[in-house]
């Protein structure tokens, strides 16, 4: 499931970059969302991995500190750039002739560079509230299942969601592995 998660999500951001019939806001934010999937499932998955080859789930406080801080940044991140996705298809539904006007490429760029810079500010009062929250009795199991659907099966997915059922990016995707374009 992780390199499905990693392969897709970089064929997502090779079409997008290649394809200059992709070069829209819609595609833009979406390239940025599959790299922030790729990162965000990189942050856990190899070691969980490592955890599982070894049978081994020991973790220093120094990397559980550093995964735990990319882990939260990273979703956190996925969370705006959805949001942000959720303006782009609002602004081309209802307002479909000041589109272009209002989706100037300098807007695209800041509204990524808001949703990274919103997400490092949020973190700081996240992180604090995951600190000071008592830990519940929970199955370890039942959070295991948990995790793993949040961390893996969402980002893995969302290249299947967001681009392969859209005409573009399997046209882009055909013309990159030198399929015939129909």
């Amino acid at each position: 499931m992780y390199l499905i998660t990693v392969f897709g999500n970089l064929f997502i951001i090779l079409a997008v970059s290649s394809d200059s019939h992709l070069h829209t806001p819609m595609y833009f934010f979406l390239a940025n969302l599959s790299f922030v999937d790729i990162c965000f499932t990189s942050t856990t998955v190899p070691k969980m991995l490592q955890d599982i080859q070894t049978q081994s789930k020991v973790i220093t406080y120094e990397g559980c500190i550093t995964q735990i801080y990319f882990f939260l940044l990273l979703a956190g991140l996925d969370n705006f750039l959805l949001a942000v996705m959720a303006y782009d298809r609002f602004l081309a539904i209802c307002h479909p002739l000041h589109y272009t006007v209002i989706m100037k490429p300098q807007l695209c760029v800041l509204l990524v560079l808001v949703a990274w810079l919103s997400v490092v500010s949020l973190f700081y009062c996240t992180i604090l509230g995951v600190y000071l929250s008592s830990a519940a009795p929970q199955s370890s199991h039942s959070s295991a299942v948990a995790s793993v659907m949040y961390t893996v099966v969402t980002p893995m997915l969302n290249p299947f969601i967001y681009s392969l059922r859209n005409r573009d990016i399997k046209r882009a995707l055909k013309r990159i592995i030198g399929a015939p374009v129909i």
